[in-house]
């Protein structure tokens, strides 16, 4: 049985979410409205935290150094000025909160990479000498012991 709370919530849940987790590196594009123009200004770091789960009250910290000063932005995951969260990069971590890297400086400060988990195209496999006299001798097969040279 639902709430007529939770009812509301429901129609300001955002379905396009991707699984954002401390260590990712992101690009949150945000619409910013100035006088009567509205542009998307693009914000690139590291999530520091994400925070009270994935409901409408969602909120993700984000981390990024501009000119040698940490600056960190915390963003409502549902929120309607978000335009899109890009995922950049995974990192390796093992805390649910990287607030530690605030101070981190050098070797400490560093996250292991990890593989995105993207498909890549196995390269096709060269064909046999008797596929490629077929091709060539209009579809009959290579006779045994026939001497192919590479095309010039």
């Amino acid at each position: 049985m639902t709430t007529k709370l939770e009812t509301f919530k429901q129609q300001y849940l955002r379905k396009d979410l991707l699984e954002v987790r401390p260590g990712d590196i992101v690009r949150v594009h945000q619409k910013v409205k100035e006088t009567d123009k509205e542009r998307i200004q693009v914000f690139e770091g590291l999530v520091l935290a994400a925070k009270h789960g994935k409901g409408i009250q969602g909120t993700i910290t984000v981390r990024k150094v501009a000119e040698g000063v940490g600056v960190e932005r915390i963003f409502p995951l549902h929120s309607p000025l978000i335009e899109k969260i890009e995922l950049v990069k995974h990192a390796k971590v093992r805390r649910a909160k990287l607030f530690y890297l605030r101070t981190a400086k050098g070797k400490r400060a560093k996250l292991k990479a990890k593989e995105l988990g993207i498909a890549v195209a196995e390269p096709a496999q060269p064909a046999t000498t008797s596929e490629m006299l077929a091709g060539e001798a209009g579809g009959e097969p290579a006779k045994e012991g026939t001497v192919l040279y590479p095309p010039k």
